[in-house]
């Protein structure tokens, strides 16, 4: 006999919909910190070869990069859970204030869903007793009272992906002998850009070629640029 507990067991709607934004945003942090970090120390290498000078310059973008995504990330969310609140502050007093006018919104928000004015009114009379504010908050704002995203758990899971993606290039660039050192970044900057670049086109169910290309592609001009810009200055006497 078929499970069916098991065999409907899976993830919907807004939580769904939150891992998912969870990954990508896990994902993009990584990526960031690939390309800024190895952009920076391929720059330094096209000026110097010397391993001090390499570390430093990646460990300082490191920092810089992965505390300036925590605080964005904690600023952005706090003022998208700040903007929740206060929506959700207004819902409540309209509730405790207007309750049938609140009752009759919810009712029309359900008709808009398909349901006749019989079922939407039950439906809605159903859900104001069980929670009303958890109805209004979810068919009229959008927004689940109870998984507000935490601005520190945001700063953190940018911070540690920014990072994670950093140290690869970082070490990359220190650990090789000098005459391979550049190879052995470019190459394994492209690949992981690649990995990437897939991984964000499958969480966001894009073509998969077009995020290759755009991801490898963006990454190989960044570390041209800078190398670029390097050399120019460790020919005139910079490093």
């Amino acid at each position: 006999m078929t499970n069916t507990n098991a065999a409907h067991d899976e993830p919907h709607g807004a939580g769904l919909s939150s891992r998912l934004n969870w990954l990508r945003a896990a994902v993009l942090g990584a990526n960031d910190g690939i390309v800024s970090t190895a952009g920076l120390v391929v720059g330094v290498a096209g000026a110097t070869p010397q391993r001090a000078a390499l570390l430093t310059a990646g460990l300082a973008g490191l920092l810089a990069g992965s505390m300036s995504m925590a605080a964005g990330e904690y600023v952005s969310v706090s003022t998208q859970r700040d903007s929740q609140k206060a929506a959700l502050a207004v819902e409540r007093r309209e509730l405790r204030e207007q309750p049938e006018e609140e009752l009759a919104e919810l009712a029309g928000l359900l008709r808009e869903r398909g349901l006749s004015d019989d079922v939407a009114r039950e439906a809605a009379e159903q859900l104001t007793r069980r929670d009303a504010l958890r109805a209004h908050a979810s068919e009229e704002l959008g927004i689940d009272p109870d998984g507000l995203t935490d601005p520190w758990h945001a700063a953190g899971a940018s911070f540690l992906a920014f990072t994670a993606g950093a140290l690869l290039p970082l070490l990359a660039v220190v650990l090789p002998p000098q005459g391979w050192r550049l190879t052995v970044t470019v190459l394994s900057v492209l690949a992981t850009l690649a990995l990437t670049g897939w991984g964000s086109a499958r969480l966001g169910a894009a073509p998969v070629g077009r995020a290759l290309v755009r991801n490898v592609g963006g990454g190989a001009v960044a570390m041209a640029v800078t190398y670029a810009a390097g050399s120019l200055l460790g020919a005139a006497g910079v490093g």
